[in-house]
């Protein structure tokens, strides 16, 4: 499965002949597994109406940045938030102009501007006018913002003139934006994670558990293989696909998850914690079905296992990364778990929120760590798990 595979992705076009190329890159991706939504600005619509790319990708066109509808719910933001990368493709000279100065005057540089994930630029233009000193100080401006260009190719252009400055083929981008994602930080390095919930039986029909989607740690997996580890993921129950290249051992139980994980750390490097496990199980979980016989009801109930607590004491060369949910205090409560676990480091985040964290597929955290307390603003999962996975890689090399 390709490494855009799930990825959500803005395809923004702007005025130029290439525009027409665009319709292929949209069907490029969405071959690849790409979710894929459209942003076209005024001139765009010149050259390739809104139309096709609605019926290639199946959903509207943005094209207005004063929408009423969208912007009731602040559209701009919302659509920024989405994206793991803006594509602009092709970005004319003058849009290039406009975004390395900061400007937000249309959806598309608004967009830009909003956005957390990564912005990537395919130039195209006439060679005169890429071949200009002020051109070429505007994109350097935007690398300087750690904004990608996809240079463009040399030939013959539409006008007739002969030399760099045309869009590069549809599949040339395709497989450049695959490289985004693919980025080999952490390549050769063994990965385990846990995620879900637990379920620790009552009885053959009920259970006690925690809040969980597994959304954080399948996004987890997925960053990880991206950037090269070899992952093991070990899952409660969730209704999610396993991602492609890893191994998935399913479990039910924390004492299941802890049998599990025990043996897939052996080789590991690195182990995240990122399951909800339950807390505590029925001493004595009965073999049948519970009758409702009075109006009360007691359970004797006793510790589950502290998984990342035993795999960080028994692993001391492992890195190990926690999760810690938190209604209060949020901080404070994390650094503690961080202390009395033995964690390089971990992940705080505030449940009581009804925006962010369980089965949102956004979340807003903290990273914790001896030394630092980080902000991670709030974003998609998958957006948010490729920061966690680059703030790992810089701690290993450290």
């Amino acid at each position: 499965m390709s490494s855009l595979s799930q990825k959500r992705i803005i395809l923004g076009i702007t005025g130029g002949i290439a525009a027409y190329k665009s319709a292929e890159i949209a069907r490029r991706l969405q071959d690849e597994g790409a979710e894929v939504r459209v942003i076209m600005t005024d001139s765009a619509q010149e050259f390739i109406r809104p139309l096709t790319l609605q019926a290639l990708t199946g959903k509207p066109v943005h094209t207005d940045l004063l929408d009423p509808k969208a912007e009731a719910a602040m559209g701009h933001i919302e659509l920024a938030r989405w994206a793991d990368i803006v594509l602009i493709a092709p970005a004319t000279a003058n849009f290039i102009a406009v975004l390395s100065q900061g400007v937000a005057n249309d959806l598309l540089t608004t967009v830009c501007l909003a956005s957390s994930g990564s912005i990537v630029v395919a130039p195209a233009m006439n060679q005169a006018m890429w071949s200009q000193p002020v051109s070429l100080d505007n994109i350097e401006r935007l690398k300087q913002r750690n904004i990608t260009i996809f240079e463009p190719d040399d030939g013959i252009q539409a006008c007739g003139d002969t030399g760099p400055g045309r869009l590069q083929q549809p599949e040339a981008i395709v497989d450049q934006l695959c490289g985004i994602f693919d980025s080999g930080i952490l390549s050769g390095k063994r990965v385990v994670i846990t995620a879900g919930p637990t379920r620790e039986a009552i009885d053959p029909v009920r259970y006690i558990s925690n809040h969980s989607s597994g959304k954080m740690g399948f996004a987890l997996a997925s960053g990880m293989i991206d950037a090269g580890a070899s992952v093991t993921l070990i899952s409660g129950p969730v209704s999610l696909d396993s991602p492609d290249r890893c191994q998935l051992i399913p479990v039910v139980s924390a004492s299941e998850m802890l049998e599990a994980a025990t043996e897939a750390v052996k080789e590991a490097d690195i182990f995240i914690s990122s399951a909800a496990v339950a807390d505590y199980q029925v001493t004595e979980a009965s073999s049948q079905k519970i009758k409702k016989k009075s109006d009360k009801m007691s359970l004797n109930l006793s510790k589950t296992p502290d998984i990342v607590a035993i795999l960080s004491e028994n692993n001391p060369k492992m890195f190990v990364l926690g999760f810690a949910a938190e209604t209060e205090n949020i901080e404070s409560h994390a650094r503690d778990k961080l202390n009395r676990k033995n964690l390089d480091a971990i992940i705080a985040n505030d449940v009581s929120r009804d925006d962010i964290g369980f089965n949102s597929d956004n979340n807003e955290a903290l990273w914790i760590d001896a030394n630092s307390c980080q902000s991670l603003s709030k974003k998609s999962k998958t957006q948010l798990a490729r920061e966690i996975i680059v703030l790992i890689a810089d701690k290993i090399d450290n």
